[in-house]
């Protein structure tokens, strides 16, 4: 029953935080703007529901074409790539809020795995059928691996914590994630990956925020 309850949930929380965030979005889009050249949204590809590809939203925070520049799609806290609206943007979390048009569409949820990359933190087909149970529920703006770390958390073990969530979800566990989301938010803790966030064998690979 709770699925139900949250996608009504999801629709209703997210219509009316657009509807009272709006001249919150204007105020960004008119920043973002006057701060550099390019589009105020940036879309990327990531998989959801059904491990299915959707384009995600966010409102841009580097320089165009930062993706084929310098260490790629990966940023550090001193990142030139990133704009100076941008660093800002990242530091309140405000530019994640394009996705509550995602939650809208139906594309996520609020609370939920966070969607990976559909290249990253490895291919679609190598994730094993335990990995592949994160895919059993809609992604979130934020959810269990997020409040356990966020983006200081290796991959594997974030994806045990996002199955485990699929495992025990329910409407007070939503809403202890919410809150400590929120505290999180305010504290701005674990915003920026320092360390290792990939480990494949006897090799880690150094990575940091995502554009």
């Amino acid at each position: 029953m709770y699925k139900y309850l949250k996608r009504v949930l999801d629709i209703v929380f997210s219509f009316l935080a657009l509807v009272i965030l709006s001249p919150l979005f204007l105020i960004t889009v008119v920043a973002v703007r006057l701060d550099s050249r390019g589009p105020v949204i940036f879309r990327q590809k990531r998989l959801g529901l059904d491990a299915r590809a959707f384009d995600i939203y966010k409102f841009r925070t580097m320089c165009v074409g930062a993706e084929h520049m310098g260490s790629g799609v990966y940023s550090g806290a001193d990142d030139a790539r990133v704009t100076k609206v941008g660093r800002i943007l990242r530091a309140l979390s405000i530019d994640e809020l394009p996705q509550l048009v995602n939650i809208l569409r139906g594309e996520m949820s609020f609370i939920g795995p966070r969607p990976p990359l559909t290249y990253h933190p490895w291919p679609l087909e190598t994730y094993t059928k335990e990995q592949l149970h994160m895919f059993a529920v809609r992604p979130g703006m934020t959810g269990w691996a997020q409040v356990h770390g966020r983006k200081d958390v290796e991959w594997h073990k974030r994806i045990q914590l996002n199955c485990w969530y699929v495992d025990h979800v329910s409407f007070w566990l939503d809403i202890r994630i919410f809150f400590l989301t929120v505290f999180q938010v305010l504290k701005n803790e674990n915003n920026v990956n320092v360390g290792a966030t990939l480990v494949t064998g006897e090799t880690e690979d150094q990575e940091a925020g995502k554009v």
